[in-house]
This record gives structure tokens, C-alpha cells and sequence, in this order.
């Protein structure tokens, strides 16, 4: 399939045969499947993803210098095609989407646990956006003390409409006082937020323009985490 493009140069390597091989993934999830079908899981999803991500290196260098979209097919923003199936209940070998993260160069070893932009496609799934998910306790207490001393920006950042995700506990935690003005916020155990799309707009050919918009939505969160964590941003 051509590759398209916009007026922004910014090609959209993804093809209508991302969606028909995840559909046909999650309806025949187990390994003689994939693999007598590997060839078009590298043609139709792991290929075209690694491009993407290499078009996306330029928007993501315009939001901030210091996170990283690397297209390598091994250790790059992309993640593996393959479950991590020993704890799990679910034993099904292999996940029924694709994903990348960017994170923060200074959290490198850190991985999807630091601060940085996330991007799933799925069918009837897709999205992107940024924050910090399942973050170190010693991370974790840090967010909150920037919230606890900073009110007033975090809630300039709720104002701005961002809708912020994530686990949360019952209670205030320890050590914070629950009658704070952001006290709810403190029970966050995530700090996410993200924009989803349609399976059409992943085929569009403005598709990687709107991940860059979607991240930049997200960039006054993810700055907002990086300042707390004392990270360049």
C-alpha cells in the first residue's frame, strides 16, 4: 500500500491490514496461528509501526528534547508482540495490539514506569497521550508532594481539560492531609491522560499529526510530572 502523507511531510505508514491481522490475532490467539502467519505480522503491523514511530521522532523532538522515539525493531519504543504469561491468568501467547512508548531519557531503565507518551492501536481501541503509569513508590510520593505543595497548578492544569487517569485508593495516603483542596488527586496510584481514535483516523492520512496533538495535549501533565520528579523537561 502507498504511503500517505500531509502537508506537515509526515508519512502514515499504517494500512488496513493492521486491524485485519489484529481481528484475526485475537480470534486465533495461540502459536501454530502466529506463526504460520508471522510474515504478515511483520509486513502489516511490526514494519509499518517501526516507521511510524521513526516519523514520529520529529513532533516528539518539537514537545521536548529529552524523550525518545527509537525505531529500533529490539529494545526501541515498540513493545513485543509476546505476553508475559507467567502470572498471568490468561495465557493467551501473545497481545491483540500494538504499542510504542517514549520515555524520558533520563528514565531510560525506568521504561513505561517513568514519565513519557504512550501510543496503542487496537481495533476499536486506539489511543495516545502521556503521563506516568505504576510509578516507584519513592516517584509516587514525590507527584504527590508537587501536588500537595503546588494546588494551584495542578488545578490549572484540571482546568485546562484535561481529563487525568488512573488507579486511586480509597483514602487519602498517609502523611497528606485529606481536607487539601486537591485531595482527591492525592489518592492517584496513576497520572495519565489520553485521546482515542477511531480505526479510521489511525488510516488517515493525518494520522501521525494527530498523535503529535495528542501528545502535545498531554505535554502540561507530563511537565507538571517531570518538574516533581526532577527531571529536564
Amino acid at each position: 500500500m502507498a504511503a500517505k502523507t500531509t502537508s506537515s511531510g509526515l508519512e502514515n505508514p499504517l494500512g488496513p491490514g493492521l486491524f485485519r491481522f489484529l481481528k484475526e490475532l485475537k480470534a486465533h490467539n495461540e502459536r501454530a496461528w502466529f506463526l504460520e502467519h508471522k510474515a504478515r505480522y511483520e509486513t502489516e503491523a511490526r514494519e509499518p509501526m517501526l516507521r511510524l514511530i521513526a516519523a514520529f521522532s520529529g513532533p516528539l523532538a518539537s514537545l521536548s528534547r529529552h524523550f525518545i522515539a527509537d525505531p529500533r525493531p529490539s529494545g526501541g519504543s515498540m513493545f513485543r508482540i509476546y505476553r508475559d504469561t507467567r502470572f498471568a491468568k490468561d495465557k493467551t501467547p501473545y497481545k491483540t495490539h500494538v504499542a510504542a512508548h517514549f520515555p524520558h531519557r533520563a528514565m531510560l531503565a525506568g521504561g513505561v514506569h517513568g514519565p513519557g507518551f504512550y501510543l496503542h492501536l487496537e481495533p476499536g481501541g486506539s489511543f495516545a497521550g502521556g503521563g506516568l503509569w505504576h510509578p516507584d513508590p519513592d516517584s509516587l510520593i514525590k507527584v504527590r508532594q508537587a501536588i500537595a505543595a503546588k494546588p494551584a497548578a495542578w488545578k490549572a492544569l484540571r482546568k485546562s481539560g484535561l481529563e487525568i487517569e488512573g488507579d486511586a485508593l480509597k483514602r487519602v495516603p498517609q502523611g497528606f492531609d485529606p481536607a487539601h483542596p486537591c485531595a482527591e488527586d492525592l489518592k492517584l496510584k496513576d497520572f495519565y491522560t489520553s485521546v482515542g481514535f477511531t480505526n479510521a483516523e489511525v488510516l488517515a492520512s493525518d494520522f501521525v499529526d494527530q498523535v503529535a496533538a495528542a501528545c502535545r495535549q498531554a505535554s502540561p501533565l507530563v511537565a507538571f510530572l517531570c518538574k516533581a520528579l526532577d527531571l529536564p523537561w
